[in-house]
């Protein structure tokens, strides 16, 4: 059963879906672009009837209690300081966390910066920050894959992608997430400010410090056809972490694991959480 919460934080109120007993085992998700906490719906679902306490909000800009105009305000100090509040205000000291896309980068932060927090770390898609730096400087690959990252700063982009009934954001899901998911997510992101937030992680500009190596119990999901993270990055993600280490590669799924092919991550998930 999902229930829908609100989190409240000296930031504001962040929408978040929950599912399982409140003094399950606490897992908290963190989601990508262009998508909002219910891209975990099946995740949370089923780890909720497995006796955890899963939790998957909205983040900055995409919860609308929680949305400052400045990209100045969406750097990642402040995602992971979100990240922390809405534990906090769980009640939660230590987690599991999980994060899929711009989710996963932020969970790898939160990782590298506060492990004392985390009981585990599980990221889909996106590598280790670090391994996608170097990517980006020696790989020609992975340098054309991540062209969009500086194209969506432009100031026309919330234009281009909401034309013709968003066309361009419905495109970015390859047809591989259900459309009715599709139509909520566009939906969202049409409302007036909505799409300006989101891509302000965009401009908020790179962060300021190196991230270092991962030292918590770390589980990476990477998919043969994702369009924006080539192999170079992923397969060195594990020099990267120095906790005990699994790397997953899907075969034939693309960027939009958690709804393409949500059994089979749910699985990845629980076996990573097993005691």
């Amino acid at each position: 059963m999902i229930e829908q919460l609100g989190v409240e934080t000296d930031e504001g109120v962040f929408d978040a879906i929950a599912a399982g007993p409140e003094d399950g085992r606490p897992v908290l998700f963190l989601h990508g672009f262009p998508e909002a906490a219910v891209e975990w719906e099946h995740q949370v679902a089923v780890l909720g009837r497995e006796g955890f306490r899963a939790v998957a909000f909205d983040q900055r800009g995409y919860s609308p209690g929680v949305r400052p105009e400045r990209p100045a305000d969406y750097g990642i100090e402040a995602l992971v300081g979100d990240v922390l509040a809405v534990a906090d205000s769980l009640g939660w000291s230590t987690f599991d966390l999980v994060g899929h896309d711009w989710g996963g980068a932020v969970a790898w932060w939160v990782a590298e910066g506060h492990p004392e927090r985390l009981r585990t770390l599980a990221v889909v898609s996106t590598p280790h920050p670090g391994a996608l730096a170097e990517a980006l400087r020696t790989d020609e690959d992975q340098h054309l894959r991540s062209g969009y990252m500086t194209e969506w700063r432009n100031s026309n982009t919330e234009r281009r992608m909401l034309a013709d009934d968003a066309a361009a954001l419905r495109q970015m899901f390859e047809w591989r997430v259900p459309p009715s998911r599709v139509d909520e997510y566009v939906r969202r992101l049409s409302e007036p400010g909505a799409l300006t937030a989101a891509l302000n992680w965009y401009r908020a500009g790179r962060p300021g410090g190196r991230a270092g190596k991962v030292t918590v119990p770390t589980l990476y999901a990477w998919s043969t056809e994702d369009v924006a993270f080539g192999s170079t990055a992923a397969l060195a993600t594990g020099d990267w972490v120095t906790g005990p280490y699994r790397f997953e590669m899907l075969e034939d799924v693309s960027h939009w694991v958690p709804e393409q092919v949500p059994e089979l991550l749910t699985s990845l998930l629980l076996e990573h959480l097993s005691p």
